[in-house]
């Protein structure tokens, strides 16, 4: 079909909306958005007002793999970081199905109720097929998506190990600058990696179901070492007395570990979310927690300790990246991991030689 008789077929057709003269004018419009210059000073400054558009957009700006909208986090955060030092910070965790939402949910209704403005960071699974996640948090905590003092931003985990996306402590340095007082950050749920949480929080509250059979992993270490809390959810109606019988072999459990460094005996406690019991009592414990470390100055102490552990993340991932992005080290990587995987080199020796060609690439 010739160019001038589609385009008169296409006019004949009825009900198909023509394109007309502002079609052009939006895709240059949308073009020029694009290459136009982030505006960091604006971002730091409504941010800093608690501007929660700009705060996901910030936070968007951080979980980008564009080196333009990389660059502008980086200024963000650094600009943010003097305002973010005042909030409490903590760690949800447990398996799916434990109740996390509801019991969150709760838990921030609590802390608005005590005049707190709360930022939840909730963190999605990724699906290893599509690489997609539901994100349906906003979704299952309905009275707090309504709150003006509570924000709520859920995230992918991606291929980031220990139940929180890669860039969640950005994101709660963000948070903590736009005036919230307590984050909650929420994790996937996925079994005893949910460890990395614990390294960006001032306090780990585990969830745990009665009768689940897991009791006996309070002898593992591991997540319930770390813990400063475990909290038996859904103790209600004829799971009581099993929420009992969980609260008794779990205190009995810690008591196997060797005492923490903080001074802090981890309580366990017996909770329904779903009938709001024991969820006012959750955060006295906390604030009980946040007292005795801040008094014996291991509170400032464990957050020093926390920046030193992501430093040195961020460096090993920073050098993996290197031999991604450069294809002379990638190709090494490539023939090094081939010798590997064939028995020809052991991973000691083939991880030494490919840092010294690093070295000699320099």
């Amino acid at each position: 079909m010739a160019k001038a008789d589609f385009h008169k077929a296409r006019k004949e057709i009825q009900g198909v909306a023509q394109p007309d003269a502002t079609s052009k004018k939006t895709v240059a419009e949308f073009l020029k958005n694009k290459q136009k210059k982030i505006d960091t000073k604006h971002y730091i400054e409504e941010i800093l007002q608690g501007n929660t558009v700009y705060l996901s957009k910030a936070i968007t700006l951080i979980e980008s793999n564009a080196l333009k909208h990389k660059i502008a986090a980086n200024t963000i955060l650094n600009a943010c970081l003097p305002y973010a030092d005042n909030a409490i910070r903590i760690g949800v965790t447990g398996v799916p199905g434990v109740g996390k939402s509801t019991f969150i949910e709760r838990l921030g209704n609590v802390l608005i109720a005590a005049g707190k403005k709360v930022a939840i960071l909730a963190i999605d699974p990724s699906s290893t097929l599509s690489k997609g996640s539901i994100l349906g948090d906003k979704t299952r905590m309905e009275t707090l998506v309504r709150s003006d003092k509570a924000y709520i931003r859920p995230s992918a985990a991606g291929k980031t190990l220990g139940g929180v996306a890669q860039n969640t402590k950005e994101a709660s340095i963000l948070c903590e600058a736009a005036g919230y007082d307590v984050i909650l950050i929420e994790t996937v749920g996925v079994g005893q990696s949910e460890t990395t949480v614990s390294q960006m929080v001032d306090f780990f509250l585990l969830l745990k179901l009665a009768g689940a059979g897991d009791e006996l992993q309070g002898i593992k270490r591991g997540i319930i070492e770390m813990a400063d809390m475990i909290v038996i959810n859904k103790a209600d109606g004829d799971n009581v007395q099993q929420a009992k019988l969980s609260k008794l072999a779990f205190s009995n459990a810690l008591h196997l570990f060797p005492p923490k460094a903080n001074s802090w005996i981890p309580k366990v406690i017996t909770a329904s979310a779903l009938h709001n019991k024991s969820i006012a009592k959750i955060w006295n414990t906390v604030e009980e927690y946040i007292a005795l470390t801040k008094s014996n100055n291991s509170f400032i102490e464990q957050r020093k300790q926390q920046n030193i552990y992501w430093f040195e993340m961020t460096i090993s991932a920073g050098i993996k990246n290197l031999f991604q992005e450069n294809e002379q080290l990638k190709s090494a990587y490539e023939n090094a991991l081939k010798a590997v995987i064939s028995n020809q080199k052991t991973p000691q020796v083939a991880a030494i030689e490919l840092l010294d060609a690093m070295k000699k690439n320099d």
